[in-house]
């Protein structure tokens, strides 16, 4: 009966980490940290060189830069010349694409913090060499 508890117990605290980690608090986790009109704030945790570019709706490139942060990414946008629309801001580092939409009208730009879409990258495996005898 005792494992059975303590079995239950490490199951709970198991898929409680996993749903942790869905909610994207990994790495490219973005975190909006402040608007103010056309005007946004934002933060990359955990990342120290990624790919920033902004799309619009119908997929042209609007927008592209290399950032570089030495404890993460901190970036301020001035949307003020852009027309009413939605856009895409897609987020690259080595290991994964994130893409977040931004949605902007008259008075307001707003961020989603969470991504729309997200792709981890195939990492290349490991060269070994095996003897043969």
């Amino acid at each position: 009966m005792k494992n059975l508890k303590l079995s239950l117990v490490c199951a709970v605290l198991l898929s409680g980490l996993s749903s942790y980690a869905i909610d994207g608090n990994g790495d490219l986790n973005l975190h909006v940290l402040k608007t103010n009109g056309k005007l946004i704030t934002f933060a990359i945790n955990k990342v120290q060189k990624a790919n920033l570019a902004i799309y619009a709706k119908d997929g042209s490139l609007i927008y592209t830069e290399n950032a570089y942060g030495e404890n993460g990414i901190l970036r301020t946008f001035s949307l003020e010349e852009f027309p009413e629309g939605t856009y895409f801001l897609e987020v690259e580092d080595n290991t994964k694409k994130v893409i977040h939409e931004i949605t902007i009208n008259d008075f307001s730009t707003v961020l989603s913090s969470k991504a729309v879409s997200s792709v981890n990258k195939a990492v290349p495996a490991k060269s070994t060499s095996v003897a043969a005898r």
